[in-house]
């Protein structure tokens, strides 16, 4: 019997069809257009249901990855998927580099700052070009934190929190 519990993360959501033989167009919330071609099966979950998907065939057309499954060969089937989010199995994940983190990776740890006063849990991140932006909900409202150097002193995912240097009046 296996134990292991997957840890299921959403990497981004089936937008709708393209042509006629089963292909649907998908946004992904990845840095490129294309990595989560890295993941061959996919997991898609719409209001409680899941299904395995496999990646038949792939392509990018301008700035939109299109993508046919295993199984699925026309419009009518591929339209069946739209609003399907795809999720992938945080373990088949790569190792990151020193100082490098995966976003599912910080959602939910909280975040104290210096002087160990708890600011809140981050509810999610947003990429402003620039940096990433650490979003922290808690007793003291919603905090946008630049996820840089200069306000990050530790992030310690083994006790699931973050120091910052960030006053809760910012």
């Amino acid at each position: 019997m296996n134990t292991t519990q997957c840890q299921w993360v959403a990497m981004g959501y089936i937008k709708g069809v393209f042509g006629v033989k089963g292909w649907v167009k998908i946004h992904t919330d990845t840095e490129y257009t294309d990595s989560l071609l890295d993941f061959p099966q996919w997991q898609l979950s719409k209001d409680g249901q899941t299904q395995t998907v496999t990646v038949a065939e792939s392509k990018i057309n301008g700035e939109e990855l299109l993508v046919r499954f295993e199984g699925i060969a026309d419009r009518d089937a591929a339209a069946l998927l739209r609003g399907y989010t795809i999720e992938i199995d945080r373990a088949s994940f790569a190792e990151t580099e020193d100082d490098e983190y995966y976003w599912a990776d910080l959602v939910g740890l909280t975040v104290y700052n210096r002087e160990q006063l708890n600011l809140g849990t981050i509810s999610s991140l947003m990429d402003t070009g620039a940096h990433d932006v650490l979003v922290v909900d808690g007793t003291y409202g919603r905090k946008l934190i630049p996820f840089v150097a200069q306000y990050i002193i530790e992030v310690n995912l083994a006790q699931k929190n973050i120091c910052v240097d960030w006053g809760s009046d910012y």
